[in-house]
C-alpha cells in the first residue's frame, strides 16, 4: 500500500502557531511590562488591564484549539537533531511551552479574581484597580512564569536557528504554508525531506 508521508503541520495548527506566537510576544513585549510600569490610578492602566485580559483569555481558547488541532490532523515525523538528548530537551521544551502558556494564563484568571478584576474591568462596578497587585500570589506566579516562558521561547528560537543554519534541514518548513505530503516514491530519498 503506498503511503504519503506528511511533511508540514495543519495549516490550521500553522495558522493557531504564528497567531498565538504573535499575541505572546505583544502580551510579553509590551502588554505586560507597560501595564507594570502605569500607575494603578490612572485610567489608561484600566483600558490597558481589560485589553489584556480579553488578550490572555483568548491566547487561552487559541491555545486549546491548537492541542485540539494537533492530536486530530497528521503531523511530520519528530525532528532529528542527530543527538537523543537534544531529542529529548526539544520534546520536554515543546510539551514545557503549552503547560507555561496554560499557567499564564491560569494564574491571570486566579489574579482577576483575587483582585475582583472582573467586576471592576467588565462590571462597571465603577471600582478603582488595586493599588498594588503584587500583594495577590497569582500576580508574582504570572510574573515568575512569563519569566520562565520567555527562556523558553528563546530556546525554542535557538532550536529553530541551530536546524535552520546549522544542520541546513529546513525545518522551518515544517511550521509554513504548502503542500503537505511527499509520494511514497520521493520519500524514499533524504534530500526529498529537505524540499
Amino acid at each position: 500500500m503506498e503511503h504519503a508521508m506528511t511533511t508540514r503541520y495543519h495549516p490550521v495548527l500553522v495558522a493557531l502557531h504564528w497567531i498565538v506566537a504573535l499575541m505572546i510576544f505583544m502580551a510579553l513585549v509590551v502588554g505586560g511590562p507597560m501595564l507594570a510600569e502605569m500607575d494603578s490610578a490612572d485610567p489608561e492602566k484600566l483600558t490597558g488591564m481589560t485589553g489584556h485580559m480579553i488578550w490572555g483569555m483568548t491566547v487561552g481558547v487559541l491555545i486549546i484549539l491548537r492541542l485540539i488541532t494537533r492530536f486530530v490532523t497528521n503531523k511530520p515525523r519528530k525532528a532529528d537533531a542527530g543527538n537523543a538528548a537534544l531529542n529529548t530537551l526539544a520534546g520536554l521544551a515543546h510539551w514545557a511551552i503549552y503547560l507555561l502558556i496554560a499557567a499564564m494564563v491560569v494564574s491571570g484568571l486566579i489574579m482577576a479574581i483575587n483582585a475582583d478584576l472582573f467586576a471592576v474591568a467588565f462590571g462597571g462596578s465603577g471600582q478603582a484597580l488595586p493599588a498594588d497587585l503584587m500583594i495577590f500570589p497569582a500576580r508574582a506566579a504570572h510574573g515568575m512564569i512569563a519569566t520562565l516562558l520567555s527562556v523558553l521561547i528563546l530556546l525554542h528560537i535557538g532550536g529553530w536557528a541551530f536546524h535552520q543554519f546549522i544542520l541546513k534541514d529546513r525545518l522551518f518548513s515544517r511550521m509554513w504554508f504548502g503542500k503537505r505530503k511527499l509520494s511514497s516514491e520521493a520519500e524514499k530519498t533524504p534530500q526529498a525531506l529537505k524540499a
